[in-house]
């Protein structure tokens, strides 16, 4: 149910293949998903683009699903395994993405979404309750306002809509997320994760503020500094 590819051999896909089902998910998904993700960040990827196949991103928790006890934790620990990933994760939205896609979505790092994307947060129609940190999540990428609607009122938005509230940061295709993603593979791996740090710990946080002083000592600054002064693209390795 979990597809794991290379566009390159420092940008990864990872898919999800569940078409009948709209990309549903359950805890074998969810469990491919967080192996998917460390294996690609084990392999040295730069970065990964996460997407659904059959034009739908993903419908959310397979209903069945959510009874098994297993499944809150394995979806918290694929959640976290994208969110820590030391590297660019972009989510490609299209068609439904909803509970748990949204969900998904939120533990990438940059969004891109189809004019066809449907996005929602059905929790409240279905009794379920989303956990803090997709909650705090969500008003932190989109907004307190809007994270209200969509998870107090049980708004639906369209990709238009996600794009002008902040929740994706282009508007476009699948393809364009993966051209995005070779961009950002092309850049300084080790500022790439003290930044990715540096967004999610607070000040003074000892992991961050290592990766930030691993950064400066690295060769990689003095790669970028002798590319500026020769006029040519950097050639950045992580060390």
């Amino acid at each position: 149910m979990i597809r794991l590819g290379w566009e390159t051999d420092e940008v990864a896909h990872i898919t999800l293949d569940r078409p009948r089902r709209r990309n549903a998910l359950d805890v074998q998904a969810c469990t491919d998903l967080r192996a998917a993700t460390e294996e690609v960040v084990a392999a040295g990827a730069r970065s990964v683009v996460l997407r659904g196949s059959g034009g739908h991103f993903c419908s959310g928790a397979d209903l069945a699903a959510v009874e098994d006890p297993a499944f809150t934790p394995a979806l918290q620990a694929a959640l976290q395994a994208l969110a820590q990933a030391p590297l660019l994760v972009v989510a490609a939205l299209e068609g439904a993405c909803m509970g748990g896609g949204v969900q998904l979505a939120l533990a990438a790092d940059v969004r891109v979404v189809s004019t066809d994307a449907r996005l929602s947060v059905p929790a409240a129609r279905l009794g379920l309750a989303v956990d803090g940190w997709t909650a705090r999540r969500l008003a932190a990428v989109a907004g307190a306002g809007e994270a209200a609607a969509l998870l107090l009122a049980a708004a639906e938005i369209d990709g238009a809509r996600a794009h002008a509230i902040g929740l994706a940061q282009r508007i476009g295709t699948p393809a364009d997320a993966v051209a995005w993603a070779l961009e950002a593979a092309a850049l300084a791996p080790l500022t790439v994760q003290a930044h990715k740090l540096a967004l999610a710990c607070p000040d003074g946080d000892p992991e961050a503020e290592a990766a930030r002083a691993a950064a400066w000592r690295s060769a990689d600054l003095r790669e970028g500094r002798a590319a500026f002064a020769e006029r040519r693209p950097p050639r950045f390795t992580g060390r």
